[in-house]
């Protein structure tokens, strides 16, 4: 029988189906349906090679690039040139090769690999097998504080409470019970039956197996996990998008420069080394070395927040990110019942009331009527009882040797209430707490001694479920006999609401992220009401948030779900499949989407998510495996300091891209005016190479090391569909190219009048000073003064090393000979100092009211 229809059938008819009888199976019939169905266990994880990984470093159209560069140089002879790509390649695979395995083996660590033992009946005997020998047909035993280990229907259970958060979402333990359930029951609200990967909280039952490993409940959302394609980052299809670009460029550069030059009868292997020298300078060696170096950066900052990164891009698209969405239980809320509420006659909020004795005797038959458990396990409403009575100075101990316990009807989905019989200095008396409704019946009194008004306590109760707030009744009176027959004209003591209260920071990381113009969204398994009350408590839902529940969401076709999405705060009663399609509709209106989850209901939403965020504590198996990020503290605030350092990230991206474009394209203009002109080349071949070596990694390294601007979090996301090279951000780089080109060709056309060399050697040591220096102005979008200025040492540090190095070419004799370089007079040197200052003393100027047009973000 399909294991979807395990709960609709008798319990006899579905033994029958599965072979089976209420006292399980033979050794030798669960060994023979172990070799045919196979151990009970879901698929392991995907082995990445260590290759695999490495070449994954490899495939951007940049990198492609860059491999084709150095071919080409090796191959014409330029062995020299070809060695400084390899190396820059080699650097950049072997960092981004480190991170993601270093990621990948602290994933696994995280991972719970302990093989599970389960209990059942063999040979009409209990004992204790190995959950992957668990077949279909075996009736197990399950007790509180044990993992179900398979998919199963109830046979007996006492007091049995299960922990199905992880599975659907539901914040409460559920009551499991015999019985049969309509076909179309939902998931959630199958009580018959227990589901491989939740958690026994209370009692113990006894459960026929009914499917496996893959034909879990579980297994089938293993499944859609892995049909799931995850999206690509922006930062992989901006990188993209700017490799096919540089293509075009380095390709026409070359063409343009190389006819110039044989207009001018230049020899053939000079035109050809020049056409050459221009196509690798129209790619910026050090653009992905850097871009890695900075998401490094970046995964280091963020792991001194307990943010475990699997995928280098996945940082810069946490910067990108337009909205969060968030399951509710243990992430937006702390997990734990509270009582927030008593009515004793009137409303008192527990944070601020004065215990008067209606509420004590509330109070007192709440801790009376459930019961105590060490270090705070068990039933959490129990639990949330006891600690309000502590609050009040109330001794759940003293109460209960005060009031001896004589006997207890466990709470049960039927009876929606539990009761204790207790003897007191009056004789037996009951203490009950449950469903409002169904206690409202047994009692004939109300708190005031007077006769109870169903209608007036219906609208009570109607009140503060509206609030959000779980509702209980507590009643108590002195009855005959120790049986549920006796529970008659109970005086009705009050009402308690509990709520599941928001975790510490949650609400205040809600406003920062809005403040950044991120947008959190609610998708949780529990009701609306309760939804709707932490939605506005923690400031999630305004007025204009609408909520929609999984059983209309099902109706709505793909673009009006994409339509509705944009004012949707909260989902409520969602499936993993629903999950799923709440990703995809927001990400077809052009959102960033990141979803934080923990449970195996949210593994499928997670890896279609642009950026997929699991719980490490608490999160499954599945939810790690298939999230891109890990916050290894649990804390949902981690998520905005993720998100700050992934816009950071990004800006020092475009920081960098801002500051080598501008100097490549400066590089290309002084060889494309000076061809034009049919002037003679102000900058030779190999040093241009020189120059990208120097200018291109070390200054343009210390950019992925900046600490971001003040204000990164109050901004609004980029658009994630604006590319790198942006109309105003080109406008940026061509104004600050003219100023390193104006300043070069001017120290060249001073000079060259008395000696050609002379004049090409102060072209070339200021085109490399110019470019150094003008790391000034790709550091900030505005003005660099004071404390600023050492902000980022390393870029101190990067600048004295360019210029130090070019110093070296002019200065020590091997290297000046090689790179065809004459000494100059001082004035010259005066000349170039002051030339190669031109462009940052600009920026600056310029930048002092505001940030200049096109400029650095």
């Amino acid at each position: 029988m399909p294991n979807r229809f395990a709960h609709a059938c008798s319990e006899e008819t579905l033994l029958q189906s599965l072979t089976s009888s209420p006292s399980g199976l033979s050794s030798a019939a669960a060994e023979e349906r172990l070799r045919a169905d196979g151990p009970n266990r879901l698929n392991p994880p995907r082995h990445v090679s260590p290759l695999r990984v490495l070449a994954d470093q490899l495939r951007s159209m940049v990198m492609i690039l860059l491999i084709a560069a150095a071919a080409i140089s090796f191959a014409v002879g330029d062995h020299v040139e070809a060695w400084a790509i390899g190396a820059v390649l080699v650097i950049n695979a072997t960092i981004g090769f480190t991170t993601e395995w270093r990621a990948r083996r602290a994933i696994a660590a995280l991972l719970d690999l302990d093989v599970l033992q389960a209990v059942a009946l063999r040979d009409g005997q209990l004992v204790q097998v190995p959950a992957e020998q668990l077949v279909v047909g075996d009736v197990i035993e399950v007790n509180g504080g044990q993992q179900v280990p398979a998919d199963g229907r109830v046979l007996t259970a006492s007091n049995a409470q299960v922990d199905e958060a992880a599975l659907t979402g539901e914040s409460l333990p559920v009551a499991k019970q015999p019985g049969t359930l309509p076909e179309s029951t939902a998931l959630a609200d199958r009580v018959n039956m227990m589901h491989k990967g939740t958690t026994m909280m209370a009692g113990t039952a006894r459960v026929v197996v009914t499917a496996t490993g893959m034909t879990t409940e579980v297994g089938n959302i293993d499944r859609l996990v892995e049909s799931v394609r995850p999206e690509r980052t922006p930062l992989e299809r901006r990188l993209d998008a700017l490799g096919h670009r540089l293509a075009w460029l380095a390709l026409s550069a070359a063409g343009l420069v190389s006819l110039l030059a044989y207009r001018q009868q230049m020899p053939l292997p000079l035109i050809f080394e020049t056409g050459l020298a221009l196509a690798v300078a129209a790619v910026p060696e050090a653009l992905p070395a850097v871009a890695t170096i900075a998401l490094a950066v970046g995964v280091h900052r963020m792991s001194r927040r307990r943010v475990l990164i699997r995928r280098l891009p996945v940082v810069e698209s946490l910067g990108s990110t337009t909205v969060v969405c968030t399951d509710k239980t243990r992430t937006l809320t702390s997990g734990e019942m509270t009582v927030v509420r008593i009515w004793d006659g009137r409303d008192h909020e527990v944070a601020a009331m004065t215990l008067a004795p209606p509420a004590r005797r509330a109070i007192e038959a709440a801790v009376l009527a459930s019961r105590p458990h060490a270090n705070g396990g068990g039933n959490p409403v129990d639990h949330a009882m006891m600690e309000c009575a502590r609050r009040f100075s109330i001794s759940p101990d003293g109460l209960a040797q005060s009031r001896p316990l004589v006997a207890e009807l466990t709470f049960s989905s039927e009876r929606k209430y539990q009761a204790s019989f207790r003897q007191t200095r009056d004789g037996l008396s009951a203490y009950l707490k449950g469903a409002p409704r169904t206690i409202l019946e047994l009692c004939a009194f109300g708190p005031a001694g007077e006769p109870i008004d169903v209608r007036q306590m219906d609208q009570v109760n109607d009140r503060l479920a509206a609030d959000g707030l779980r509702v209980l009744a507590l009643a108590s009176g002195p009855v005959a006999a120790v049986d549920a027959k006796s529970l008659r004209g109970l005086t009705l003591l009050g009402f308690v609401g509990l709520m599941d209260p928001p975790a510490p920071g949650v609400k205040e990381t809600i406003a920062r992220l809005r403040a950044a113009g991120l947008r959190t969204v609610m998708i949780t398994g529990d009701q609306r009401l309760t939804a709707r009350a932490v939605g506005h408590e923690l400031g999630l839902l305004d007025a204009d948030s609408g909520i929609l529940d999984g059983r209309d969401l099902l109706a709505l076709p793909e673009a009006e779900l994409a339509s509705l999405a944009a004012t949707i705060g909260a989902y409520t009663r969602v499936t993993p499949a629903d999950k799923l399609a709440i990703v995809a509709a927001l990400q077809a209106r052009g959102e960033i989407v990141a979803m934080l989850g923990d449970g195996v209901n949210d593994a499928p939403a997670l890896r279609r998510a642009n950026v997929g965020v699991s719980m490490g504590i608490r999160g499954t198996d599945i939810a790690k495996q298939s999230a891109g990020i890990i916050l290894q503290d649990d804390r949902f605030e981690s998520i905005a300091g993720a998100v700050e350092e992934g816009r950071v990230v990004f800006d020092n991206i475009r920081k960098f891209v801002f500051y080598l474009f501008s100097c490549n394209t400066a590089e290309i203009l002084v060889l494309v005016i000076a061809g034009v002109a049919a002037w003679p080349l102000p900058v030779l071949p190999l040093q241009l190479l020189w120059i990208n070596i120097i200018t291109d990694t070390f200054p343009a390294l210390a950019l992925s090391m900046e600490p971001g601007d003040a204000g990164v979090m109050r901004r609004p996301p980029r658009d994630p569909r604006e590319a790198i090279l942006s109309p105003r951000f080109l406008l940026g780089i061509a104004g600050y190219a003219a100023l390193i080109t104006a300043s070069t060709l001017g120290v060249f056309l001073w000079v060259h009048g008395s000696e050609p060399a002379r004049a090409s050697t102060a072209a070339f040591m200021t085109l490399s000073f110019a470019q150094s220096l003008h790391l000034v102005n790709a550091r900030s979008t505005y003005r660099i003064t004071g404390a600023a200025h050492g902000s980022n040492p390393y870029a101190i540090g990067g600048v004295a090393l360019a210029i130090g190095l070019q110093l070296m070419a002019a200065f020590v004799p091997p290297l000046a000979h090689a790179l065809h370089v004459v000494p100059l007079r001082g004035e010259d040197w005066m000349i170039v100092a002051a030339a190669s200052m031109v462009p940052a003393m600009v920026g600056q100027l310029v930048k002092r009211g505001g940030p200049m047009e096109g400029g650095p973000p």
